[in-house]
């Protein structure tokens, strides 16, 4: 076992308040039941507005609230009619927060998504070949966010997410695309630096980059990273979840600490990176709201376009999947089998498992699909003193992941770096050190744990003596969590490669006759910490 690490470790979980209900009762409280009790308790403190403005959910120095009705209304482009309309001039309100996803054909679909900080008239998308020919327009959706303020240190907080579908686009061409909104044109010349590009999947399959990470937040490092992640010119980056913390607690409590704010802060840090590369996210623990709608995702669905080729989109935004040049990607929604979080595990009513099934039958089914790689957020292998590994994973997807020879794994949750042997069975079945390769067909799986984006970083538990350098181990002691909610030590021998510093990977994807995924994480400094291969065995 390969040990890095830089700097010195942050603690391994923040000290956030905790108000609201008693802390047994929201342990033992699902998402269905906190959404339930938030919208009595405000109700009966006449927190919420009558009429259109009690959208959205609760933000501030409490609870988690609101309603999922707006975002799945679908409502019409235009935010304000009668009087409040006419005091909006568009001309002095900036669109900001640009995040591209793909639709589910990445040839011919794209979402592009924005926020502006007041309420506008009439949004839309214009789209051309050239900068100077944005001819195309498309209307855009409107999924507005209402959070009254709970407690004095936050006040109420008002959003607008909009979203454009653009389909029937041509494989292999870059586009160049304007967002705006009655008064502000993005194809007026004065507004040129407000353009963004992005370029579809090929027809054909060709080497290309795609890079990831998990637990990102706020922060310098987590901007680091985006810069440096732009440099490798990734065709998209894959997010394993815990996006922004604007709920910093993340237990999947009613007393967790809430302030929709932070989603501002987070995507206008983000737009320098998604505004070209599609960011295709997932959802982690601290993805959860509980009053958005009873599962916790209502926010989710406000603010992110995805596939929704998964079993359920309206319910599991999180849970999709799809192909570009010879990979095939699939995104998983982990809160649904977790042990350790457990406010929504089983929420799917195993679905998303029967889907998984069979989406990886499909995706190995199909000709030209080389590599099948899945990503989300609890990790099924990991050794850190802070989550370590879930047993809910470990039983519920890692059986379909040997079944169906799924040839990488990508997880975020511990905020550190670590990857594994080849797996097979729960036991290392091949040794692959720095620089190595694995089969899945052959040796067994490699998973992979980039969840050192930006977020405050974990330990492992290794003696100080091992901090800032490369050292091997036979075996490591570490934990998984049960399904009573407990820890049961694990001694392990498949930990291979660990890091204490923010980091990502970049995935270089080889079509050909010897297909391989080229597996690097570098470091927030732009060092290599870790390289290996996966090679496909005809």
């Amino acid at each position: 076992m390969a040990d890095f690490s830089r700097g010195t470790p942050r603690a391994s979980s923040p000290d956030v308040p905790r108000v609201g209900i008693p802390e047994r009762l929201a342990r033992r409280m699902t998402m269905a039941e906190q959404h339930e009790y938030l919208r009595a308790r405000l109700s009966r403190r006449g927190v919420l507005r009558g009429g259109a403005a009690g959208v959205g959910t609760v933000a501030g120095a409490g609870l988690l609230t609101g309603s999922a009705s707006a975002v799945e209304a679908r409502p019409s482009p235009t935010l304000l009619t009668g009087p409040e309309s006419r005091r909006v001039d568009g001309s002095l309100v900036a669109p900001f927060g640009r995040h591209l996803a793909f639709g589910a054909d990445p040839g011919t679909q794209m979402r592009i998504s924005w926020q502006v900080p007041l309420a506008v008239k009439a949004p839309y998308v214009r789209i051309g070949l050239q900068p100077w020919d944005l001819s195309r327009k498309i209307e855009a959706e409107v999924r507005p966010l209402h959070t009254p303020a709970l407690g004095e240190k936050v006040p109420a907080v008002d959003q607008y997410y909009l979203h454009a579908t653009l389909d029937g686009l041509s494989p292999g061409v870059t586009y160049y695309y304007g967002v705006g909104h009655d008064g502000f044109d993005p194809a007026d010349p004065r507004r040129f630096s407000s353009l963004g590009t992005f370029r579809t999947a090929p027809a054909k399959a060709e080497s290309f980059v795609f890079t990831a990470f998990g637990d990102q937040g706020v922060s310098y490092d987590a901007l680091a990273n985006d810069q440096l992640l732009l440099g490798q010119n990734p065709a998209f980056h894959l997010h394993a979840g815990d996006l922004c913390y604007a709920d910093t607690t993340g237990h999947g409590g009613a007393s967790d600490v809430y302030d929709a704010r932070v989603w501002d802060s987070f995507l206008a840090q983000t737009d320098s990176v998604a505004a070209s590369v599609p960011w295709m996210v997932t959802c982690g623990n601290h993805d959860m709201e509980a009053w958005y709608s009873p599962d916790g995702y209502g926010g989710q669905l406000a603010r992110w376009s995805l596939p929704g080729n998964g079993p359920d989109p309206r319910k599991a935004p999180g849970v999709y999947s799809f192909t570009y040049g010879n990979v095939g990607i699939v995104a998983l929604d982990a809160n649904d089998v977790s042990y350790e979080i457990t406010a929504n595990t089983g929420y799917t009513g195993g679905e998303q498992t029967r889907w998984l099934d069979r989406r990886l039958g499909e995706l190995r089914a199909r000709p030209g699909i080389d590599f099948v790689v899945v990503f989300f957020h609890h990790c099924a292998f990991s050794t850190t003193s802070a989550h370590a590994s879930d047993g809910g994973v470990r039983e519920a997807w890692v059986p379909l992941f040997e079944k169906h020879q799924v040839d990488l794994v990508i997880n975020g949750h511990n905020h550190v770096y670590e990857r594994t042997d080849a797996i097979r069975g729960g036991k290392a079945a091949k040794k692959v050190p720095v620089g190595g390769s694995a089969d899945a067909v052959r040796d067994g799986i490699v998973y992979a744990t980039a969840g050192g984006a930006g977020a405050h970083l974990y330990e492992f538990p290794v003696p100080d003596s091992y901090e800032g350098h490369v050292k091997d181990l036979d075996e490591v002691r570490t934990f998984h969590w049960t399904k009573d909610g407990k820890k049961s030590a694990d001694t392990v021998e498949w930990s291979r490669v660990r890091y204490t510093g923010f980091s990502f990977l970049v995935v270089e994807a080889r079509p050909g006759p010897d297909p391989k995924l080229v597996v690097t994480a570098l470091a927030e400094s732009g060092e290599r910490v870790d390289h290996f291969e996966v090679v496909r065995t005809p």
